[in-house]
């Protein structure tokens, strides 16, 4: 039987349930208990609807990374984890850990490249992986063997939800972000290549490097010619890296019902 590995977006998860939580309530450590409670009953929820036979939640130890030392404004707009959430996490691992998820993170990598890793890796062997996160990023992973699940808005971010949002294919994706850009994430992209733009030329090139590499007939193709090094950043920034050192193995993440 194929390995079923669900892999939970820690932060992702946690900084949206701590968000309902200090509507809620009043005092920080309550806020954190309610927090903590929300978590495992999530990840309950989770592991009933998924049945995996494998699973991990997977968090944020590096405060900067290969693309902060490219890109100093990558994320810097991002709003900083409240102080007394970011001292509560080993708490939350431990009660993850008492659920029978362990979790994994690492001290040079973002969480997202080990994600990728993760779910890349599984899926050349022949298994599957259902992530859970609201991160757009994750679709350019979308495959037979990745999917994304969306636990707060009970659905699937899959090809259908790509190409109903983007106009594209999840394969197009970075080539997509690379030219508009990710303003969330401080990631400069093209001037003047929006959204509809970068979906047009996508549709009449198919990726960044033929678009590159066909003489400029148009305003919009010699303007990514003329900023082709932002755009080649702006890819090298956005693209999930597959190929960490992740210093677990597989056994070690099977969940025992």
């Amino acid at each position: 039987m194929a390995v079923q590995l669900l892999i939970l977006d820690a932060l992702n998860l946690i900084r949206r349930l701590h968000a309902v939580q200090q509507g809620q309530h009043e005092q920080p450590a309550a806020q954190l208990a309610a927090t903590e409670a929300a978590l495992l009953q999530a990840t309950g929820k989770l592991l009933a609807r998924f049945r995996p036979s494998h699973v991990v939640a997977v968090f944020d130890g590096a405060p900067t990374g290969f693309r902060h030392r490219l890109h100093p404004d990558y994320k810097a707009n991002r709003s900083p984890m409240p102080e007394a959430l970011a001292g509560h996490l080993g708490e939350l691992q431990r009660a993850l850990l008492r659920q029978g998820v362990d979790a994994l993170l690492s001290d040079n990598e973002e969480a997202d490249d080990l994600v990728a890793t993760l779910a890349r890796r599984l899926s050349r062997h022949g298994g599957h992986s259902t992530i859970v996160s609201t991160d757009k990023g994750f679709c350019q992973l979308l495959s037979p063997g990745i999917r994304l699940w969306d636990h707060f808005g009970q659905r699937w971010l899959d090809e259908a939800h790509v190409r109903q949002k983007f106009g594209l294919e999840p394969g197009q994706l970075v080539d997509y972000w690379a030219l508009t850009g990710v303003s969330g994430s401080g990631i400069r992209g093209v001037p003047g290549i929006g959204p509809k733009r970068a979906q047009a030329l996508l549709h009449q090139f198919g990726d960044l490097d033929t678009l590159l590499a066909s003489p400029g007939q148009s305003k919009e193709q010699n303007s990514v010619q003329t900023h082709k090094n932002e755009a080649l950043m702006a890819r090298q920034l956005v693209k999930l890296v597959d190929d960490i050192e992740l210093g677990v193995n597989l056994q070690q993440l099977r969940y025992h019902y």
